[in-house]
């Protein structure tokens, strides 16, 4: 009878670990998404604006130095990005243009 307690017990233990851990690894990753002005004067705007291997290189640069794993893509921005609570978005030139990372874990 304790034998079988004893089992029971065991099983129950191993089911309440593996639950949550099987629950966390199924958990979608999470993204997010920063707005970097073009003008930082670090240079990395010639870079990430390209689409180039370097802007790949800098982007999941960028995107570890803020806690996530890797960039999931970077780019100008688009002018409803950073202006979407304006209802007339104002022209700017592309040069001006934040620059934009979504990173993920």
């Amino acid at each position: 009878m304790r034998r079988s307690l004893a089992a029971l017990s065991a099983l129950g233990v191993l089911v309440s670990v593996a639950v949550p851990a099987l629950a966390a690894s199924q958990t979608p990753g999470v993204e997010k998404t920063f707005l970097i002005p073009s003008s930082d004067g670090y240079g990395v705007a010639e870079c990430l604006t390209t689409g180039g291997e370097c802007g790949q290189v800098v982007a999941d640069a960028w995107c570890e130095s803020q806690g996530y794993a890797k960039s999931a893509s970077f780019g100008i921005a688009a002018q409803d990005e950073y202006t979407g609570a304006i209802e007339a978005a104002p022209a700017v030139k592309t040069s001006d243009r934040p620059i934009r990372i979504t990173c993920r874990d």
